[in-house]
């Protein structure tokens, strides 16, 4: 059994006017059900936990029997950090789930393809992370804005989700996380805390994999999309 978590609970605080960025329409459905039609498309993922909100459950439900998402197997509120959502959403996972893949919902672009890909990986060697190489110059700076040197651009590279992982590795390291207060703000992060961390794999995807984050995201998403208005 493999388990999706997708994640849909954030604060949405750059898009303004207490807009749910996983709730606003992207052309003909949500920007959560783009990435939840993927999940479900996807041959290698049995069983979907979808977190959101407290006070978007009914809308999620709505969706999810809109679409036919036979594989969302529970809704389930999520917490005030991106951590305590994915926690959550591992304690909803099915226990024999062997491998577990976690997604922001605010990225409508992902595909089955990708899905696979990272599941590809970490049934391989364990974790299969989405990331793409840094093109631009990258520069560090003082809270003055001012430029304080130059990252080398060779080896960094933009991580972005689906992550996937081993279920007791992923399990662990978010234990870990509880236990030492720690926080990291996306799921390698977590499990390169673990002492016994193994290497993490990258999985290159050059295709959009664009995450909502402002309002002005929505139209370069539907651009994405090819969705015409």
């Amino acid at each position: 059994m493999t388990t999706a978590i997708i994640l849909a609970a954030g604060k949405s605080e750059r898009m303004g006017e207490n807009l749910d960025k996983a709730f606003v329409a992207l052309g003909p459905r949500p920007v959560v059900a783009w990435s939840l039609l993927a999940f479900q498309q996807c041959a290698d993922i049995g069983r979907i936990v979808l977190v959101v909100r407290r006070e978007q459950l009914v809308a999620a439900k709505g969706i999810v029997n809109m679409f036919g998402l036979s594989k969302v197997a529970q809704i389930i509120p999520g917490g005030a950090r991106r951590q305590d959502s994915v926690m959550r959403g591992l304690e909803a996972a099915d226990p024999d789930s062997r491998f577990i893949a976690i997604h922001d919902g605010a990225r409508p672009c992902v595909t089955p393809e990708l899905v696979s890909a990272v599941l590809q990986s970490a049934r391989k060697h364990g974790s299969g992370v989405a990331a793409t190489r840094v093109t631009d110059t990258l520069k560090t700076a003082d809270r003055g804005a001012n430029i304080t040197g130059t990252v080398e651009r060779a080896n960094t590279w933009a991580v972005q989700t689906p992550q996937a992982f081993k279920a007791d590795l992923l399990r662990r390291a978010y234990a870990g996380l509880g236990k030492d207060k720690a926080e990291v703000t996306d799921d390698a992060a977590a499990v390169a805390l673990l002492p016994d961390a193994p290497a993490l794999k990258l999985v290159e995807w050059n295709k959009p994999n664009l995450k909502i984050t402002i309002v002005e995201d929505l139209s370069i998403a539907a651009a994405l999309l090819r969705i015409h208005g």
